[in-house]
């Protein structure tokens, strides 16, 4: 495996591009690519399909120099987009996506607004509007994460929409739309109650917590039972990483 495993881009450059994606997967190299021709994408970093490969061989542990080089591409973006990971008063946000060299659809896991907690969500509120979107998204955090890191789903239900429909039903609505930032924020305690009642432990509150937990599901997720049907089904070999 080699030394570098942690690929940035954004900002106008990057350290990758198109003709990478065995090592990036198609949507970092694509991303390289895009961002070192000008086009406007969000900053980001690309961990490498070698990383996922030793994960797997590995117990489902990391390499020991992951660590430092994940923090500079955060620090990275923070530097491009301006927010610091983490802070209460201008908080980075950070999605966590899976990436074969080969499409696969749907196969794999997803977490997006990595960063928000009970402190973070405050730099996101500056009026009513805004705190209504702020606890929609943390809400919507906390399903995502609870369900794809912490394992908390029903073999024939969603919990959590569960929790959102008799949240709905209580004040006679029919629509998400329709509840209030009072609702929601109601909402992301029920749905924590939940993960510590299901998962037997805390929804984390830390940052760093957060993006370690996501990183580690979406290379779990390189071999879920989906996953490893569509490769069979496509001839997609399991060692291409994600």
């Amino acid at each position: 495996m080699s030394e570098k495993k942690v690929y940035t881009f954004g900002g106008g450059k990057a350290e990758g591009n198109a003709a990478m994606k065995s090592l990036l997967g198609g949507k970092g190299a694509n991303l390289a690519e895009m961002a070192a021709l000008g086009v406007p994408v969000p900053a980001g970093f690309t961990i490498t399909t070698e990383v996922c490969n030793w994960f797997g061989a590995h117990g489902h542990k990391r390499p020991a120099d992951l660590a430092d080089q994940v923090k500079a591409g955060v620090r990275a973006i923070e530097r491009a987009m301006g927010g610091i990971f983490g802070d209460a008063k201008q908080p980075l946000l950070l999605s966590v996506r899976s990436g074969a060299r080969a499409s696969m659809p749907g196969m794999m896991d997803t977490v997006l607004n990595i960063g928000l907690n009970d402190e973070t969500i405050k730099g996101l509120i500056h009026d009513e509007g805004s705190r209504r979107f702020a606890y929609d998204s943390y809400r919507r955090f906390v399903m995502m994460y609870g369900d794809v890191v912490m394992q908390v789903r029903g073999e024939h239900h969603d919990p959590f929409e569960q929790l959102l429909q008799a949240k709905k039903d209580a004040r006679g609505l029919t629509l998400d739309t329709e509840l209030t930032a009072d609702d929601l924020r109601e909402l992301v305690g029920e749905f924590k109650a939940l993960v510590k009642r299901e998962a037997g432990r805390d929804f984390p509150e830390d940052p760093w917590t957060q993006l370690w937990g996501a990183i580690d599901a979406v290379f779990l997720s390189w071999d879920n039972p989906r996953a490893n049907a569509y490769r069979r089904l496509n001839n997609i070999p399991a060692d291409w990483g994600t």
